[in-house]
């Protein structure tokens, strides 16, 4: 960011979604927003969307998204709304509502602009919130690591992180095992911060982060994991139940995120036809992971 000209920022809000509808506006919203929030208005059990970007920035790509999104939803398009917002004073106060945060027994998410003692007992990663999905403050991204560090004793051995965002995941488990991991994104914005991440945790040598569509991308197709981390979308891991399967190897395992409670069974149900068994559901708030065997 200019220090003399500072980028305009603008808030986009959506207000009044059912629950799930959620996921599929969150996902849409990130296709340009760098940081997106969510909360539950109790008064009328419906949840609204809150995401900055810079002002104007990729408004042609987020209109066919939030079609997209209201299409998969079955809801009419909601209205968008739009507030500027003083750039520094967002990055202030990011900084500010961004504390240490202690996730499970094992890992601690501590930001940069925070002295880093020595914290024994503790899986310490430096990261800070609004530049890629996962900081830790999501209940998908909590849920995952509270799954990883249930099943860490196992010591997997061949690790990948589907949809890596800020690559939190990834190096939680690169730290604790100290085992190279692949994390992998389809967004280039997301690949760049996962190492950058990687670089000040001095995990360089440990994750490689890189640029692939999933299963489709040959590097990722060529490999047998013992770990597969995925917190991406009900939908997408649905469709990619039996590819997960494919290249789980015997006794692996797998954590899913980014799908609320109410549609567990139905990504259970995907993934159990491909031959996966249930071992732990780990509910944060509305949102649930899953930590599931392969036979």
């Amino acid at each position: 960011m200019n220090r003399r000209h500072p980028q305009t920022l603008e808030t986009l809000t959506i207000d009044g979604l059912p629950e799930e509808a959620v996921p599929h506006f969150e996902a849409a919203l990130q296709t340009v927003c760098p940081t997106v929030g969510y909360f539950k208005d109790d008064p009328t059990d419906t949840w609204g969307l809150e995401a900055v970007r810079e002002t104007g920035v990729g408004d042609e790509e987020l209109l066919p998204a939030l079609v997209l999104a209201s299409a998969l939803s079955g809801i009419e398009m909601p209205e968008l709304k739009r507030a500027p917002v003083e750039a520094e004073g967002w990055l202030a106060r990011t900084v500010q509502a961004f504390p240490e945060q202690e996730i499970g027994a094992r890992v601690l998410i501590r930001p940069s602009h925070m002295p880093n003692p020595v914290t024994y007992g503790r899986t310490v990663l430096r990261l800070d919130a609004g530049l890629a999905f996962g900081s830790g403050e999501h209940g998908s991204t909590r849920g995952c690591l509270i799954g990883f560090e249930g099943m860490a004793h196992r010591r997997p051995r061949r690790i990948l992180d589907l949809g890596t965002g800020s690559g939190i995941l990834a190096m939680a488990a690169a730290k604790r095992l100290h085992r190279k991991v692949l994390a992998t994104d389809i967004e280039p914005w997301s690949v760049r911060i996962a190492a950058e991440n990687a670089r000040m945790n001095g995990l360089r040598n440990l994750l490689e982060a890189r640029l692939a569509d999933g299963w489709r991308h040959r590097g990722v197709r060529a490999g047998t994991y013992d770990l597969v981390f995925a917190n991406i979308l009900a939908r997408p891991l649905c469709a990619m139940a039996k590819s997960l399967s494919d290249h789980l190897a015997p006794g692996g395992t797998a954590i899913l995120a980014g799908l609320l409670g109410t549609q567990v069974r139905m990504v259970l149900a995907a993934h159990r036809r491909a031959g996966m068994v249930l071992e732990r559901r780990i509910d944060q708030g509305a949102w649930s992971a899953l930590v599931l065997r392969k036979r």
